[in-house]
């Protein structure tokens, strides 16, 4: 897949793509509802999304909200068979755009669409003044087609990143999983962390969670896929997020423990899946009290991924 991070398009080739456009925080069922509408057999599927997410911009001291950081967002578009995503940056200059110069100078003339699906309560534009039949109405004029796609859920609601963020806060990560199509996943490189892991038997590579909802602070059985250095594969382990609380630290912080590897994995891109919630986070009175639990953790996460 492709990564554009302009509208101003220099590849004839990627001209005439047909795009689905919106945040897509998740990727979710509804998300790929919009994402599938947009294939066709005669021109490139694209999706057009923006990046910083625009709600990071208009309210950036609020909480942190994204089911996704950017490159997750990517690595889950290219398993759906996308094949180039325009990942607009966020500006005060882009946001203050009208909704009829944003089809004009992006849609039409900077990218040359022929055609963009969008959900039915997609807004763009200045103050979000434009909707998706005044995108159709847009299209009409300017050369492109325009497909909008009803909402799509279950009998209990529609998918949306809210509810699935309520899933994952509570530990349900099956519930999730059932909105988003797939496993919820914490995508990122491995930083260097503390290394006490190493010296309790339990090496981990460290991720940052800077940006991101928390699920629920506890402990995980995970799939992980190492997607960069010469490790690559897709492994059985067993995560802890949360704020160790045995060594005092306050930061949220993600530390992944792979079953039976050996190698080293700083600086490597990881895809973690988080299939089962075990636990919730806790302090011990000592080390071995520790080293214990984590055993029986991995013993649980071993006996739980044997199954899926």
């Amino acid at each position: 897949m492709q990564t554009i991070s302009t509208w101003t398009l220099t590849d004839e080739a990627l001209r005439g793509a047909s795009v689905a456009m919106g945040n897509f925080d998740g990727v979710h069922r509804g998300h790929q509802a919009v994402i599938n509408s947009a294939r066709r057999p005669d021109a490139p599927l694209g999706v057009i999304t923006f990046e910083p997410h625009p709600r990071q911009v208009f309210n950036a001291d609020g909480p942190a909200f994204r089911l996704m950081n950017a490159e997750g967002r990517r690595n889950r578009l290219e398993r759906l068979g996308v094949d180039v995503l325009f990942e607009l940056p966020f500006t005060k200059d882009l946001s203050s755009l009208p909704p009829d110069a944003f089809a004009r100078d992006i849609l039409s003339q900077g990218l040359g669409i022929s055609h963009v699906v969008v959900g039915s309560d997609f807004c763009f534009g200045h103050k979000r003044a434009g909707n998706a039949e005044m995108l159709k109405a847009f299209g009409a004029q300017m050369g492109f087609d325009v497909t909008i796609v009803d909402l799509i859920g279950k009998a209990d609601g529609v998918y949306s990143s809210t509810a699935i963020r309520t899933a994952l806060s509570e530990g349900r990560v099956q519930d999730a999983a059932d909105m988003l199509g797939h496993r919820h996943r914490i995508d990122g490189l491995v930083v260097h962390g503390a290394k006490r892991g190493r010296e309790l038997g339990y090496p981990t590579a460290n991720m940052v969670v800077d940006g991101l909802h928390l699920p629920k602070l506890g402990v995980y059985a995970v799939k992980v896929e190492v997607r960069s250095g010469p490790q690559r594969g897709i492994y059985d382990g067993v995560a802890s997020l949360g704020v160790r609380p045995m060594f005092g630290i306050n930061t949220p912080n993600f530390e992944v423990h792979l079953f039976d590897f050996k190698g080293d994995l700083y600086d490597a891109h990881l895809s973690v899946a988080l299939v089962q919630y075990l636990r919730p986070e806790a302090r011990f009175d000592s080390l071995p009290d520790l080293i214990a639990q984590m055993d029986q953790d991995s013993a649980q996460a071993r006996a739980i991924l044997a199954q899926v």
